[in-house]
């Protein structure tokens, strides 16, 4: 028998099996039990699975470990080796009347976990060769992090094993981490190590076939390309989650993948016996597959549009940011109003909060896109994790670009009061970074007018080493300039100088008018994010509004001096709607 990296070499196509985890759940009593343990506690029927794809004409299993990597990677390994070791056992005892080959299967490797993914993924080949299984199918990963690792290890200690790469991608070509299915696709293509590359799961079998069309194969430089996708998308009947593809459709879809490239086929989620037999015929009814062949050139994009924002940064030219909070209401006179007054007064952006501090106000994009058609005002709308999966990012994004908004701040989002959690759930499909990811990579792919993405920067962190590295991991997820928390203190001014050092982006400094000592206490006590210097907090003490305003103002301008060595312009944010004091403080600003 030739090994799996012979076998792709010579042209021919390798059939896998298809969802273990769905055949397993769909037996009876075991919908709510984890398939893995089943190596363990239930064997004959795991072995049952592995005999039955490879009666329907499969010439390679997946080993029962999928989330094997999890158990590893939160400190579990003696039951991730033993899971491991009884996977191992049944799937080469199952393959080898078949002559099929076993591959080991990955799943991806959580993230903040006891080990890196990469470290991860290395431990579990260890367990793997321990068990003499030296092929590794790599599947339904959302990240390539961790993945050189493993390609590295796997030339240093089995260069004879084989290994492929498979990425999780919805039918727009984005994971769930919102990286580029195709950038992904590309870095991993360039690997050495890396035997094969690809795609698996999330998707059905035509949207799979339609991205991979889409796909400059060429890039593979004689590595195969790997497709498993799902048995069409899931339904929920009852209190069960059921896949209703057809087997004879999956079959010829899978064999017209094959023909549009694909050296390696197979199953993932809802994909049965069935399935897989179908496939089996349609591949050897088949012609035999042509070469690969790079994708079509693309249509050239017309000319970006201006973004006066972003040009006068990349000028040089210092930058006025103010934020004014969107009404609780619908009554938009007050906001208008502001607006004009703000760019009246010199403000080159208006920044809108996106329901500051988890309660509900009007929606930041639609203002944005408001103030843009009828103002002809610079929005820079904050745009926030909370509540958005990624359809609903990218449908608001296409709808601020068609509005000629070009320019986001992202932010993870002020999660929910806790007193309104029992009606109110927050949801997080990602967090800034990821969310800065994810429209980089539009920004590469879709958009004509590429987003400036912003994001915030807290100087008044206690521990601002963090803040720090998480603004750098920022800066390579696509961010190119940052909106600091206040500076109301020697130690949020500290911190400024330290980000002037490390970051490469824009910095635009923060600068908020206390109004009175009640205010300077509210906002050490409650606000997160917000530090005011007791000294300066002692200032306003016994003044009235007006004299309080003064003080604002002069405040404001001393700050925004010691700041301008520090920064590429300011951000001033409205206390209590008082945009005449803003329009003052512009005033003053103005040279």
């Amino acid at each position: 028998m030739t090994d799996a990296r012979t076998y792709l070499r010579g042209g021919g196509t390798l059939l896998f099996d298809g969802a273990m985890g769905t055949c397993f759940a769909a037996l009876p009593g075991r919908a709510d039990q984890r398939c893995e343990l089943a190596n363990l506690t239930a064997p004959e029927e795991v072995a049952a699975i592995h005999r039955a794809y490879l009666d329907a004409g499969c010439r390679a299993v997946k080993t029962n470990t999928f989330t094997a990597g999890v158990d590893l990677a939160q400190g579990r390994e003696e039951l991730a080796g033993r899971i491991i070791e009884a996977a191992c056992r049944l799937a080469m005892d199952c393959a080898a009347p078949y002559g099929a080959y076993v591959f080991a299967d990955l799943g991806p490797a959580p993230e903040g976990a006891q080990l890196s993914r990469g470290e991860c993924y290395r431990r579990q080949a260890e367990l793997f060769l321990a068990q003499g299984v030296h092929n590794f199918l790599l599947e339904t990963l959302p990240t390539d992090d961790g993945v050189a690792d493993l390609a590295r290890y796997m030339m240093q200690h089995c260069p004879q094993g084989c290994l492929i790469v498979s990425f999780a991608v919805a039918f727009d070509g984005s994971t769930r981490e919102g990286r580029s299915g195709a950038e992904l696709f590309r870095r991993a293509a360039a690997l050495p190590g890396v035997d094969g590359v690809g795609f698996n799961c999330v998707s059905g079998p035509h949207h799979l076939l339609e991205y991979v069309r889409g796909l400059d194969l060429s890039i593979l430089g004689g590595k195969a390309l790997s497709v498993m996708p799902n048995a069409g998308y899931p339904t929920v009947l009852g209190r069960r989650t059921a896949y209703q593809g057809a087997p004879d459709y999956f079959g010829e879809k899978l064999a017209q993948i094959a023909q549009a490239g694909a050296a390696i086929v197979g199953g993932c989620c809802g994909t049965t016996p069935d399935h897989i037999a179908h496939a089996a015929a349609a591949l050897a009814r088949a012609p035999r597959p042509s070469a690969p062949k790079p994708a079509a050139k693309p249509i050239p994009r017309p000319a970006p549009s201006a973004n006066t924002l972003a040009d006068k940064l990349d000028r040089g030219e210092r930058v006025i940011a103010v934020e004014l909070d969107p009404p609780a209401d619908d009554d938009i006179s007050f906001f208008l109003e502001g607006v004009r007054a703000l760019d009246a007064a010199g403000a080159d952006a208006v920044t809108i909060a996106d329901c500051p501090i988890g309660r509900p106000r009007a929606d930041s994009s639609l203002l944005a896109c408001k103030l843009r058609r009828e103002l002809g005002v610079e929005p820079l709308p904050h745009l926030t994790c909370r509540d958005r999966n990624l359809n609903a990012t990218k449908a608001l994004l296409l709808g601020l670009s068609m509005e000629g908004v070009h320019n986001v701040l992202l932010v993870t989002g002020d999660p929910i009061p806790s007193q309104d959690r029992d009606a109110v759930k927050s949801v997080y499909n990602f967090n800034s970074r990821k969310l800065a990811r994810y429209v980089s990579s539009l920004n590469d792919e879709l958009f004509r007018t590429p987003f400036r993405i912003f994001a915030a920067l807290n100087v008044n962190a206690a521990n601002f080493d963090v803040q720090l590295r998480l603004a750098r991991e920022k800066e390579e997820s696509g961010v190119s300039g940052f909106l600091t928390q206040p500076v109301l203190s020697r130690e949020a001014l500290g911190n400024l100088k330290a980000a002037r050092d490390v970051l490469r982006g824009k910095i635009l400094g923060g600068i908020y008018p206390v109004v009175s000592y009640k205010n300077a206490c509210f906002l050490n006590n409650e606000i997160a994010g917000m530090r005011i210097g007791p000294e300066l907090a002692a200032l306003y003490q016994g003044k009235d509004r007006e004299e309080a305003e003064e003080l604002a103002v002069r405040i404001s301008v001393r700050i925004a001096g010691e700041l301008a060595p520090y920064t590429d312009g300011l951000y001033l944010m409205t206390p209590f709607r008082r945009v005449a004091l803003m329009a003052r403080i512009l005033g003053r600003l103005s040279p």
